[in-house]
């Protein structure tokens, strides 16, 4: 069984089920538990490195961006059919 994990707390729970050795990817939120971020990243942000924006300009961000109709998120390319355990 492959699993990708599209939510930080989707990967919890995955983990907590004992299929850890199951998830074959990640989203770039998925910090936790432990060890977690050697799993292959296959969701990243659309709105490129936000790690120096304040919340406010964040949320002009993504409002834009819905406002335009585009995705918060997305697969990285080729990403999900490269996913193996």
């Amino acid at each position: 069984m492959r699993i990708v994990s599209l939510l930080p707390s989707a990967t919890e729970i995955v983990c907590a089920l004992g299929l850890r050795d199951d998830l074959v990817g990640i989203t770039h939120e998925c910090d936790y538990p432990e060890g977690i971020t050697s799993k292959p990243v296959l969701i990243e942000s659309c709105l490129g490195d936000y790690s120096r924006m304040t919340p406010a300009e964040i949320d002009l961000k993504i409002r834009e961006t819905v406002r335009k109709g585009e995705g918060v998120y997305r697969f990285k390319p080729n990403a999900l059919e490269n996913a193996k355990t």
